[in-house]
């Protein structure tokens, strides 16, 4: 049998490392080893995914599928999904939405998510047998029922093309919402829907490791999560709700 907990715990303190030692980088030169189309990466990036996977290799035997470095070894019924930094390009511009973000998987469903928002020292986490939690306090969906009340939090894939429809179908949905935010960072977005500050996320086209521990965090939280038609790119819509949308 799976010890749920035991695995949470391993993957707070590997978010926990990571999270430090991205903070410490803060007020350094960052390297830049990407700056094409919409896509960044740092070289923060690839040394905090190390420190991340060094950790889990070491207290765990399940293979690992983190956005730097791909998949560790074949994927298996379980495994981990690691987003060293989501919201590199905020922490370029010095944008304080950005955190370290760690899942195990069972197949295609989240069942642990830690998500560490190391810019207020917050450690989101939960499973599919928890409660969510942002350090020692419960979390829960909003309670928002309808959609001129509610806020939708979403983006836009880092891809190269657009059609004329995929913008005019978004802009259609935009206009139903009371409120739309773009953050920057689908990692974040998840938690502001578990713990309430918004009511819904959506985004198609988003890569695995960018929702995979939100999800479980905003089960856990008590909202209805769909991630759907993974592609072999590991790319998925996704959405997340208070349950009402």
């Amino acid at each position: 049998m799976l010890q749920i907990d035991s695995y949470i715990d391993i993957a707070k303190s590997a978010a926990l490392l990571a999270g430090a030692y991205i903070k410490d980088q803060q007020n350094k030169d960052l390297e830049i080893l990407l700056n094409e189309g919409r896509d960044i990466k740092l070289k923060v990036d690839v040394d905090a995914e190390k420190i991340i996977k060094e950790h889990l290799i070491a207290e765990s035997s399940f293979p690992i599928l983190a956005e730097e470095s791909g998949a560790s070894n074949k994927i298996n019924e379980y495994y981990w999904v690691v987003d060293p930094l989501d919201g590199t390009s905020n922490f370029l511009r010095n944008i304080p939405i950005s955190c370290v973000s760690i899942a195990l998987m069972k197949d295609i469903e989240p069942i642990l998510g830690v998500i560490f928002d190391f810019n207020n020292d917050d450690l989101y986490f939960g499973h599919h047998k928890s409660k969510a939690y942002l350090n020692d306090s419960k979390l829960s969906v909003s309670s928002t029922a309808l959609k001129g009340d509610a806020t939708l939090v979403t983006g836009i894939p880092a891809k190269k093309n657009y059609s004329d429809e995929e913008f005019k179908n978004m802009i259609s949905d935009f206009q139903s919402w009371k409120k739309i935010r773009m953050i920057g960072s689908a990692a974040m977005a998840s938690v502001y829907v578990a713990s309430g500050k918004a009511d819904a996320y959506s985004e198609n086209g988003i890569f695995l490791w960018d929702v995979a521990a939100g999800a479980a965090i905003v089960k856990a939280a008590g909202g209805q999560v769909s991630l759907k038609n993974l592609t072999p790119d590991y790319r998925v819509d996704a959405t997340f709700t208070n349950k009402n949308f």
